[in-house]
């Protein structure tokens, strides 16, 4: 990121110029142009990179959960549907709502196991329960490339072959959802492909009583992100296998004026580079907020912030973690501009993965999470063989305006 941009500070006005260095990959793959298409991943059969694949820095490897700590019961989260007649677990049933509705306010996660139910559409009806249909969340100015794979669905917008690092969803914008679900369209046997939610009212108290966490309270955070432009790799027929995203597809617009627009309302300071010759009409944003975000129901402030922003977000996420850190299109700092230590990164990690707990998916299975308590994210995973899928639906549910911390209100 440091040749994708110049910086600024949290207080300062002042927009400073960005640079950026064009990305070593070659432009000679087709580009096929679909109404949906499915985002681009490196392939090192087809492209050599000029740039060293292999890191020059020790990468920070999440474990997402420290083995033999029980962070929850399963049971204050967990409900069997196993024990409803069939064709009895949709919204009717008032059993059901009423224990989804408690378990959610008591400790903000639902995970609905044995649903029976097969299909993203009535997946998304017992949602409702949870995320009524009007108050979903459009993911408009996302990072992700993400398509909607249903009404009111989308997909993960991730490789399997990358880490995600623990994230709240759409942090690092103005506005983002109280609550999201995952629902298992197709799942993987003995556990692979799991999502890992992490407890962050434990985790903000202990990070809290750390210098770390105490730096962190101080300074905030400025989240960064360079964004390409779809048009110009169309035209050019560029390959797209160092694009994370395009700002047509974060903003949903082909009109820059437009993205603009949409990026301001969302609380991001801009800048373009309308003609560089890689990334074509260039986006670059940034987003000054604190690391804590205060959540009305606990009446505390709680950790909003994470690593899943920062350039090693891409360590081994294909063909964008070919390109070296200060080429990666996202970058996180303190709020003065400073940068973070390997150190402060390694206890970022730390502390999501201490209170990790994991929802090992099954088909027809359902999670309900509510993004300020916790956090989420997953291991790699692979596919063992062509019959083998793993498939999730991602809801976003109704958006609050992010305000930060608060005076008074810790743990």
């Amino acid at each position: 990121m440091l040749s994708r941009l110049a910086r600024q500070s949290r207080s300062s006005t002042k927009t400073l110029p960005f640079t950026c260095k064009a990305s070593a990959f070659s432009a000679n793959a087709q580009l096929q142009v679909e109404q949906a298409r499915v985002q681009p991943f490196f392939d090192a059969a087809r492209l050599s990179p000029t740039t060293d694949a292999q890191h020059t820095y020790k990468v920070i490897e999440p474990q997402f959960y420290m083995p033999g700590r029980l962070v929850m019961e399963p049971s204050e989260y967990t409900i069997d549907c196993g024990r409803f007649k069939a064709g009895t677990v949709n919204p009717d049933n008032d059993e059901l709502r009423q224990e989804m509705e408690r378990k959610f306010k008591e400790v903000g996660l639902v995970y609905l196991t044995n649903t029976g139910l097969t299909e993203l559409q009535a997946m998304r009806r017992l949602v409702t329960i949870l995320i009524p249909n009007e108050m979903n969340m459009e993911y408009k100015g996302g990072s992700n490339w993400r398509n909607y794979i249903e009404p009111n669905v989308y997909d993960t917008g991730a490789p399997k072959e990358s880490y995600v690092h623990y994230h709240h969803e759409m942090a690092y914008i103005r506005t983002s959802p109280r609550a999201l679900a995952f629902c298992a369209k197709e799942a993987l046997p003995d556990g692979r492909g799991a999502t890992y939610v992490s407890d962050q009212v434990q985790a903000t108290k202990d990070l809290l009583s750390t210098p770390f966490g105490q730096k962190l309270k101080e300074k905030g955070i400025c989240y960064v992100r360079c964004l390409t432009d779809e048009e110009h790799y169309r035209s050019l027929q560029q390959a797209e296998h160092d694009v994370y995203n395009h700002w047509q597809k974060s903003f949903g617009t082909q009109d820059p004026e437009e993205a603009a627009e949409i990026a301001q309302e969302k609380g991001l300071k801009i800048e373009w580079e309308m003609n560089h010759p890689r990334y074509g009409r260039y986006l670059k944003t940034r987003f000054y907020i604190d690391v804590y975000e205060y959540f009305p129901l606990l009446d505390k402030n709680l950790l909003f912030a994470s690593v899943a922003d920062h350039w090693m977000w891409f360590d081994t996420w294909p063909g964008v973690g070919l390109l070296s850190p200060e080429d990666r299109p996202l970058c996180i700092t303190y709020g003065d501009d400073t940068h973070f230590s390997y150190d402060e990164l390694q206890q970022f990690v730390d502390i999501y993965d201490k209170y990790g707990v994991a929802i090992p998916w099954n088909k027809g299975d359902i999670g309900v999470i509510c993004n300020y308590r916790w956090a989420h994210g997953r291991p790699i995973y692979d596919l063992q063989d062509a019959s083998e899928q793993r498939e999730l639906g991602v809801i976003l549910g109704q958006v609050f305006e992010r305000q930060g911390q608060k005076e008074g209100k810790w743990f």
